[in-house]
């Protein structure tokens, strides 16, 4: 089944509230997330993708921390982008709307000059993101109660 979509950056409130109702959709309800610490003080300062279907629903979004924000995240290399919160709701896995969500961080990393990007996948999406270039490094780690690896790919 194909459902046209676009993806773009989320700059106004409404397509914020959108992309926050997919994390809340994925992570709060599927996975169990405490709503406490799904959303964060890095939501004011992250660049926003949304995937949005012709009708308006949301389907998908990801975030970008870069600079100071990522840091904490990258190792202290500011010049290594943060992609985190990435999340496609239910209906509209296995259409291709998280790689185009990545492919659209991935962009929005470039347009500030940064030179890779970082993530914490989940374990069970490692695949995932190594079909996008991404490759792990360190120890699996714990976090929201979750199995995750660190990951990363140069731009």
């Amino acid at each position: 089944m194909s459902v046209p979509y676009t993806v773009r950056i989320a700059d106004d409130p409404a397509d914020r509230e959108a992309c926050f109702a997919v994390r809340k959709e994925v992570f709060v309800r599927e996975q169990g997330v405490d709503e406490d610490i799904e959303y964060d003080a890095y939501d004011a300062v992250a660049v926003h993708v949304l995937a949005i279907r012709e009708d308006g629903t949301p389907l998908g979004t990801g975030r970008l921390l870069h600079g100071e924000a990522a840091a904490a995240k990258t190792g202290g290399d500011v010049s290594v982008g943060s992609l985190g919160r990435l999340a496609v709701s239910r209906e509209a896995r296995g259409l291709g709307v998280g790689a185009a969500l990545v492919r659209a961080v991935e962009d929005a990393a470039r347009a500030r000059g940064l030179t890779a990007v970082d993530l914490h996948a989940q374990t069970q999406a490692l695949g995932f993101y190594e079909r996008l270039g991404y490759a792990a490094y360190g120890a699996e780690f714990q976090d929201a109660g979750i199995p995750h690896r660190a990951m990363r790919r140069a731009l």
